[in-house]
């Protein structure tokens, strides 16, 4: 992580407060770059219509690079989301599955709080007709839930909750050319009996405030999980990453999501962001058509 002091010594009679008081001052400059990397986050779900393709394969390392060892399961979705509640800091996502055609019409519908509010999740599976509510990562589940048969989950695609972790800058590095803060992300005991990470590292991009890179250690010290992120690129005055690859070390499994499309400030009437969207296929393709005459 990035180790910022708060101060400098000027004479050896301050040495020992600039080892003690930095301490305090890393904690709370560690914190203050995680909300603006979350509130970065958070403006990527205000009022965005996507269009999204989710790659996932078993995977191997030759020549040094990762790459596929079996054709990969390919999944098109289309989404929509707004920002909700006081200051816009909850939000309201769903998503449906395109292609394949096969599984077309599944949806995940999803609410996120700020606050200590459990967030809440909705599936809907095709095949048997009706909804089926999640209990979220932050809540007394014992296990994320994948999002539609990928290795993302809903504990991985969280924003808010900063409450529920403490934060230490290890250092200053240059990652891929670019000044990056590496920041260590612990849960709190209440967090860390509901999550599958005892630690996260992250490195934070110092200017744009996004996340490209993380590897995530089980409560043995060991990294099963690590997410890069590529394609970085400013839309709509957000940075963001059109491209985000989560690898699953245990099992030797990944999965790429790509954003092939990103409308901003579309209208979004809130009724689509219900469990109806999931059931009633014309209420959510006519609320979903207006949205794609939006984006053309």
């Amino acid at each position: 992580m990035l180790q910022l002091k708060s101060g400098f010594l000027f004479a050896s009679l301050l040495a020992m407060a600039s080892i003690l008081i930095p301490a305090a001052g890393i904690a709370q400059t560690a914190r203050s770059i995680m909300e603006r990397v979350d509130a970065n986050a958070l403006s990527q779900s205000n009022s965005v219509f996507s269009i999204m393709k989710i790659a996932t394969c078993k995977y191997g390392i030759s020549g040094g690079k990762v790459r596929c060892t079996a054709r990969a399961t390919v999944k098109r979705l289309e989404s929509a989301s707004i920002n909700t509640g006081t200051g816009g800091k909850d939000s309201q996502g769903i998503a449906f599955i395109l292609e394949p055609t096969s599984e077309r019409g599944i949806g995940m519908l999803s609410y996120t709080y700020d606050s200590n509010k459990p967030n809440e999740i909705w599936l809907y599976l095709s095949a048997l007709g009706k909804v089926k509510r999640i209990v979220s990562s932050n809540s007394s589940s014992s296990e994320p839930v994948s999002l539609f048969g990928s290795e993302f989950t809903t504990e991985d695609q969280e924003t808010g909750k900063l409450d529920d972790y403490t934060y230490t800058l290890l250092e200053t590095i240059t990652f891929k050319g670019r000044k990056t803060y590496v920041i260590e992300q612990i849960p709190t005991p209440a967090r860390a009996r509901q999550s599958r990470y005892a630690r996260t590292v992250l490195w934070i991009d110092a200017n744009r405030y996004i996340t490209v890179k993380a590897e995530m250690y089980d409560n043995r010290g060991k990294e099963i999980r690590r997410v890069i992120a590529d394609n970085v690129e400013r839309v709509n005055g957000i940075w963001l990453a059109r491209s985000i690859t989560i690898m699953n070390l245990v099992t030797n499994r990944l999965s790429n999501m790509n954003m092939e499309a990103l409308y901003f400030g579309v209208n979004i009437d809130p009724a689509l962001l219900t469990q109806r969207s999931l059931t009633d296929t014309a209420f959510r393709e006519r609320h979903l058509d207006a949205l794609r005459s939006q984006a053309n």
